[in-house]
């Protein structure tokens, strides 16, 4: 007994240094790989200082860019689904039953038609389109949509089932409203939001990737504070207040943290299904037991699944890029239908 734990500890790390060599590997090459055709000196030329002018532009300009935007989207959107899954106590959660993606969507389909179609009256060009507002458009409707969830679910005491029947419903009411609004847009200039709906990393810069890092740091720094009344709040309240958990602030705290998160990805990168639904599953059934590393594999995952998904886009479609969002929910069904195949 006295070498048990030991060796499991030992397992649990190396298990989890496996996977950040994965995250790493996958990191490396959707750097080295994509549509234009740039030999491996020349990529290590750029990070040396050296390099070809085009070889520099594409690496430092347009992949870096876009990998980190994902990485950190992809963490954001898989945490968000974990916390969701887990205060919610419903195995199908994602930002979506809070109405997350749906207010962002709604908010960045009437930013774009009040600042594009009603003030640019003329406009026949997309340079024209305020796209550097979109991350916080986005991000301040994913908010407001979980707010209007949070008041609703403490102002009529509702559990953890009727919030999510809740988020659902004023979800889809918001996305009736902002279907809605496309339907009767009837514009030629749709073709920017209509891509930001499907969930794409294309032509984003490293001001999608600084808007997204200080959501990062602090979502990471609060979660090993928050680890604990995590898993107690996987239980009944009167339970969960038996262990000396404060059960309303607790879910408070959580709900915000999952809101922002997810809010400030799909503000940046669009409403990407599938990685906050799967990712948790996935990393529960790696981790199996060890349920310390549920939550750095969520990371990990998160990171992985949008930057190989991406990846995926970008080689298939070439210059016409399939949007990540497509990627993930063509590859998401099959994974999910294993895994729950695989779950007793």
């Amino acid at each position: 007994m006295a070498t048990s734990l030991p060796l499991r500890n030992t397992s649990s790390t190396g298990f989890l240094l496996a996977f950040v060599f994965i995250a790493l590997l996958s990191f490396v090459l959707a750097v080295f790989v994509g549509v234009a055709d740039i030999p491996a000196s020349d990529v290590i030329a750029v990070f040396t200082g050296g390099g070809s002018q085009q070889a520099q532009s594409i690496i430092m300009d347009i992949r870096l860019p876009r990998i980190v935007t994902g990485i950190l989207a992809g963490i954001h959107l898989a945490v968000s689904g974990l916390i969701l899954q887990s205060v919610t106590r419903n195995p199908l959660a994602d930002p979506s039953i809070m109405g997350v993606s749906q207010g962002a969507t709604l908010a960045v389909t009437i930013f774009l038609l009040f600042t594009v179609y009603i003030h640019y009256t003329g406009s026949t060009t997309v340079a024209e389109l305020p796209l550097e507002w979109l991350p916080a458009v986005g991000t301040v409707g994913g908010l407001l949509a979980g707010g209007i969830i949070y008041l609703l679910a403490f102002r009529l005491d509702l559990g953890p089932l009727r919030i999510t029947l809740c988020g659902i419903a004023v979800g889809a009411v918001l996305q009736a409203l902002a279907i809605g609004l496309i339907a009767g847009w009837g514009s030629a200039r749709i073709e920017v939001l209509l891509e930001w709906l499907s969930g794409s990393l294309y032509a984003r810069s490293w001001e999608h990737a600084a808007f997204l890092f200080p959501y990062t740091i602090a979502g990471l720094a609060v979660l090993p504070m928050i680890r604990r009344p995590l898993e107690l709040l996987r239980f009944e309240a009167p339970m969960a207040q038996s262990f000396g958990l404060s059960y309303k602030r607790q879910f408070s705290l959580a709900l915000l943290l999952s809101c922002a998160l997810a809010a400030s990805a799909v503000g940046t990168v669009g409403p990407i299904v599938f990685i906050g639904l799967i990712v948790p599953h996935l990393a529960r059934f790696l981790a199996g037991r060890r349920n310390a590393l549920i939550l750095p594999l969520t990371v990990a995952l998160g990171a992985v699944t949008v930057t190989l998904g991406d990846l995926v886009g970008r080689l298939i479609g070439q210059a016409d890029e399939i949007p990540i969002g497509i990627v993930t929910a063509i590859c998401g069904v099959p994974v999910l239908i294993a895994l729950l195949r695989k779950t007793p």
